[in-house]
């Protein structure tokens, strides 16, 4: 691989979670399993969670459930796929990661739903 590409990881979150703190960090944990294998290939590995729950703190929210958070959450991913080169689908029903690939293919930058088809990266198991 020669071109370096910045990534964003999207799949759940919030999804199915119940706004339950313990699911969510569970969920953020399954995100950022594919994080090293994409940074050890070269890219830079991004995950709008990233960005925004930081922003929220720093903006006065009480966390996901604030009503600032809608003004917060997506569009934090949608203003980081201005800048992506491609987008990695992880599995699991989540709306914002939906959003993210419809964005993407607006935008006609790749996604891909296998760790192991983008480009410089080996199959390995996410979550290990």
């Amino acid at each position: 691989m020669t071109t370096p590409l910045m990534i964003l990881i999207a799949g759940p979150y919030r999804s199915g979670t119940d706004d339950d703190p313990a699911l969510m960090a569970a969920n953020l944990a399954a995100l950022e399993s594919a994080a090293w294998p994409l940074f050890a290939a070269g890219h830079l590995p991004m995950i709008g969670e990233w960005v925004a729950l930081p922003v929220l703190t720093s903006a006065g929210a009480t966390g996901v459930t604030d009503p600032l958070a809608e003004q917060v959450m997506y569009p934090t991913a949608q203003r980081l796929l201005q800048h992506c080169d491609g987008v990695l689908r992880l599995p699991g029903a989540s709306r914002g990661a939906d959003q993210d690939v419809a964005i993407a293919r607006e935008r006609g930058i790749p996604v891909w739903f296998r760790l192991a088809d983008v480009p410089g990266c080996e199959e390995v198991p996410l979550g290990a």
